[in-house]
């Protein structure tokens, strides 16, 4: 377990500078506790109270990197238990599983496809996960190198036959793949082998309590680039595991389970294993090796991800730039919504579904959607005018009328007095779009 805070603060200078952005010492040795901040904060901190206080500096759970260069996963490094606490920073890597004894180059090819666009953002399919299903070492490390030169995505190594990961890890050790997995009973010869290659090593034990014995034999070892297995598969409990780990980390400093955890699918349907593995992802798993592979089975949780892993106070933007939907020409309409994301999306989708060629402008409101943005005085009639001058909108179109959400009409008059456009109050819901554009500016 971490230390206290009046424990840190025994150690601190006690100068109150409040060069660590903390207005007292106290309240520093507090937030350090809790893993709120980090001990290099302080620049006035001992040598002496540094090595006393390194436990209590690192964070709850170790940062593991898997790969190299751009496409490398980073795991761990997690502060919260709660995402409205603060936030969730590593999103959960997905890892597809193939097999050695599959047409692996074929499946890594159909592996590199999965990307998605949604909402302005671009996600992909992280990892693969390659199983020796064969038993075959040779066949093991072939698969192995067509892994590493099919993709320049990281990928995990599935083998407990030490002998034969280690033919397969070390063809391709400069990629720096996951080893998994090390177990009772050959921790200390891939232990080993993780040490002498440099990779980072799954520690898959038999429950928790047996997990943390085996946690500790390896560090002991001199190894702590690991990540976490409990060994059970049965959802339920699999779900308790990685909660237990989370919670022993982050609230116990429990060191032992000071690691990011990952979990398998089991189900076979597709539907239910994407289930499953929204639950691990929603629970805590650093890593989910699955077997789903279809861009429509993924797609649900990578867009699961994309929410959970957000700043809750910062949501999503689009840049507030005026977007030209269609073949614009100068008598084409101007709609105007906010730069929140989804509301921006969803008014450009109907846009566009219209048929009617139309400029949007997204007002800048912070991200927040147009009846929130109204509340807290973020949408009125100054911001939109600041909106149409910093678009340039009257070089645009030769017509100054504008098209304003259904929800704000109570804004029309400031609206029309600030800007001196002529406003026309739009659908309520942006499913209305359609109609109303063909009503009001169709041919």
């Amino acid at each position: 377990m971490g230390l206290t805070g009046l424990e840190i603060f025994k150690q601190l200078p006690k100068t109150n500078t409040g060069d660590c952005g903390f207005p007292t010492c106290l309240a520093f040795a507090m937030a350090l506790a809790a893993g709120k901040t980090s001990l290099d904060k302080c620049p006035h901190v001992s040598e002496e109270a540094k090595e006393a206080l390194g436990a209590a500096a690192a964070p709850p759970i170790k940062l593991v990197k898997v790969g190299t260069g751009d496409h490398a996963v980073e795991m761990g490094d997690e502060t919260e238990l709660f995402r409205h606490d603060k936030r969730f920073y590593h999103p959960t890597a997905l890892a597809v599983l193939i097999e050695d004894t599959e047409d692996v180059a074929a499946r890594v090819a159909a592996f590199d496809e999965l990307e998605f666009d949604r909402v302005g953002l671009h996600f992909v399919a992280d990892m693969v996960a390659l199983q020796c299903t064969s038993g075959d070492g040779a066949k093991f490390k072939a698969a192995a190198e067509a892994v590493a030169a099919g993709t320049q995505k990281p990928f995990v190594l599935i083998c407990e036959d030490v002998a034969a990961m280690e033919t397969a890890a070390t063809a391709v050790a400069d990629k720096k793949p996951l080893l998994y997995a090390a177990t009772n009973d050959n921790y200390e010869a891939m232990t080993e082998l993780a040490k002498k290659l440099e990779c980072p090593l799954a520690v898959k034990g038999n429950g928790l309590a047996d997990l943390a014995d085996l946690v500790e034999k390896i560090t002991k070892l001199g190894y702590k680039e690991l990540v976490l297995d409990s060994g059970n598969r049965e959802t339920s409990q699999v779900l308790a595991d990685l909660t237990q780990i989370r919670r022993s980390a982050v609230r116990k400093r429990f060191r032992p389970f000071g690691y990011p955890a990952m979990a398998f699918t089991t189900k076979d349907d597709a539907m239910e294993e994407v289930v499953q593995a929204g639950v691990y992802l929603s629970k805590y798993a650093g890593m989910i090796v699955l077997k789903a592979s279809k861009k429509e089975e993924i797609l649900s949780l990578v867009s699961w991800r994309q929410n959970l892993f957000t700043d809750p106070q910062k949501p999503i933007q689009v840049e507030a730039k005026a977007v030209a939907v269609g073949d614009v020409t100068p008598d084409s309409p101007v709609y105007i919504t906010t730069n929140f994301s989804l509301t921006y999306y969803i008014v450009e989708g109907e846009v566009e579904g219209s048929k009617v060629p139309a400029w949007i402008v997204p007002v800048n409101t912070d991200g927040i959607s147009v009846l929130t943005a109204w509340a807290a005085g973020k949408l009125t009639g100054d911001s939109i005018n600041k909106a149409l001058k910093e678009n340039d909108m009257e070089s645009k179109v030769n017509h100054k009328t504008l098209v304003l959400p259904g929800y704000v009409a109570v804004l029309s008059g400031s609206t029309e007095e600030e800007t001196g456009w002529k406003v026309i109050v739009g659908p309520r819901e942006a499913a209305g779009i359609g109609k109303f554009a063909k009503d009001n500016f169709g041919k």
